[in-house]
């Protein structure tokens, strides 16, 4: 048996996955500021007569490296999660190490002969990114009680990580230009450092399951329902009589021990402090917590919290990513060149920062808000966001970029929270993947919307943003529509329950 290892070395674990969430897990998001040195370094020029600048063939191909690139972080979200639990940590931290070395490899030019070798290195890299930062989650349990802190850490970095080709634009921009081949060259210094990591110092098997990860984060038990090492239970029952009654209630349950009952069927019993949590989950979230928990995979993904949800997901993704890889050129049509240029570089900037900013404001509306009232949230800001970027103002423009980067994460972290809350944790990994997989395959579509704007529209960014703002309108209203009507629905059943369990009482004569 493997010797359980000190808080010493899960702190070097957490430091490590950190460092190298920071520099790998989606530097491919930072797209925007690394496309003036890839027009600068002549990529693709070839495709353009002897003008200067870009021209619409290069554009669209450079953007068509971000599209493919944004297609395969998502489609790999399942492929990572299979692996992960199939063959643990260390496995996928080796893949997404050869993967991203690969792929800067490629970019440097090391791999000339391959037909097209910046868009391969580009989705070598987007390849590797989920690999090295689904699998670092686990870590979240190496200190149960300060799981929620570890994750944000996780994620800021991920979300810091897009600031990569932001530091390598400004310093080719002010400093001295260092070449692509230079820059991905010293890169893999990266990836050196993960593969070593994984060999050496990261652990082996997972701590614990992507589900149960997220079983700790929002309801504050491990799998097995009980508390973690150290914790008291105050944070989840705060009045003392309370929890006290409480905890003699659950050792009660399993008999001074730490196996927990099964019922007949064989499955595990809910413990004491799992009904009480999930009970008072139920109340928040509007009678969605565990609707289709404990249904088979195949009835969760036919149900419409999944497939609205998808239809959502999806809309949003494009809309996110399609700004992402035509910021520059949309804003040139909209307030002009100059402005343009000044957005761009603030929207450099904004992107990795926004994540860091709004990972507190995510966990107190995740926390303290009804589902239904996430949704609602979600949607009135990516409408509000839609708004802004179809208006010829720099202010109104300026104002949805500030707020898209912090949507952005928001937008993640609640379709994340959203399957696990609805489907429950033990299928959380594999519909949750699902869902941003097929979200990522139409992703693809943000292609044909660049191809188009440029190409029928003399580059008017506003029919494509108005199509996609009207299906957000269609598909988020008729995804709170219908969680609404079954939360009324669950409501109407609980009255009519109470009222046949209510004793009857005869009227004196």
């Amino acid at each position: 048996m493997a010797e359980h290892p000190s808080n010493r070395t899960k702190i070097v674990q957490i430091v490590c996955a950190i460092l190298w969430c920071l520099f790998a897990a989606g530097p491919v998001f930072g797209f925007a500021a690394l496309k003036p040195i890839l027009i600068a370094e002549g990529i693709y020029s070839e495709l353009c007569s002897e003008t200067a600048g870009a021209c619409i063939a290069q554009d669209l191909k450079l953007n068509k490296m971000f599209t493919v690139a944004a297609v395969v972080t998502n489609v790999a979200a399942l492929l990572v999660g299979n692996i992960l639990d199939r063959k643990g940590p260390r496995v996928c931290g080796l893949i997404g190490s050869v993967c991203i070395a690969l792929g800067a490899l490629c970019l440097s030019g090391f791999f000339g002969f391959i037909g097209d070798p910046y868009i391969t290195g580009y989705v070598l890299m987007a390849l590797g990114g989920p690999f090295v930062f689904i699998s670092s989650f686990q870590l979240a349990n190496s200190f149960p009680r300060y799981s929620g802190m570890i994750l944000a850490l996780l994620t800021g970095a991920f979300d810091t990580s897009s600031a990569v080709f932001l530091c390598y634009r400004l310093v080719y921009q002010n400093v001295v230009e260092i070449g692509l081949h230079t820059f991905f060259t010293v890169y893999l210094v990266v990836p050196l450092f993960i593969f070593l990591c994984q060999v050496f110092i990261m652990p082996h098997e997972s701590y614990k399951t992507l589900g149960s990860v997220q079983k700790l984060v929002i309801e504050g038990l491990d799998e097995n329902g009980q508390l973690v090492d150290g914790d008291d239970g105050s944070g989840i029952i705060p009045d003392v009589d309370e929890r006290t009654s409480l905890l003699s209630a659950n050792a009660a349950e399993i008999g001074g021990t730490l196996t927990t009952s099964l019922t007949p069927d064989g499955s595990r019993r809910k413990s004491v402090y799992e009904e009480y949590v999930e009970h008072e989950l139920t109340q928040k979230s509007g009678n969605i917590f565990g609707i289709l928990d404990g249904e088979p995979v195949k009835t969760q993904l036919k149900s419409p919290f999944f497939i609205l949800m998808c239809l959502f997901t999806t809309v949003q993704m494009i809309r996110i990513n399609y700004f992402v890889a035509t910021v520059r050129s949309q804003e040139e049509y909209l307030v002009g060149p100059e402005s343009a240029l000044r957005l761009n570089g603030i929207f450099d900037i904004a992107l990795p920062m926004g994540g860091v900013i709004a990972i507190p404001f995510i966990g107190l509306i995740l926390d303290n808000f009804q589902t239904v009232t996430v949704l609602n949230i979600l949607l009135c800001v990516s409408l509000f966001i839609g708004i802004m970027g179809i208006v010829k103002s720099f202010v109104l423009n300026l104002l949805g970029i500030l707020i898209l980067v912090v949507y952005r994460p928001f937008y993640y972290t609640s379709v994340s929270d959203y399957s696990a809350k609805v489907f429950g944790f033990t299928t959380f990994g594999q519909v949750y993947g699902l869902l941003m997989c097929i979200s990522g395959i139409f992703n693809y579509a943000q292609s044909y919307f660049d191809l188009y704007t440029k190409k029928y529209q003399n580059n008017n960014p506003i029919p494509v943003n108005i199509f996609l703002v009207s299906l957000t309108v269609v598909f988020g209203l008729s995804l709170l529509t219908y969680i609404t009507k079954e939360s009324k629905n669950i409501d109407r059943k609980k009255l009519e329950s109470e009222a046949e369990r209510a004793p009857v009482l005869e009227l004196p004569h």
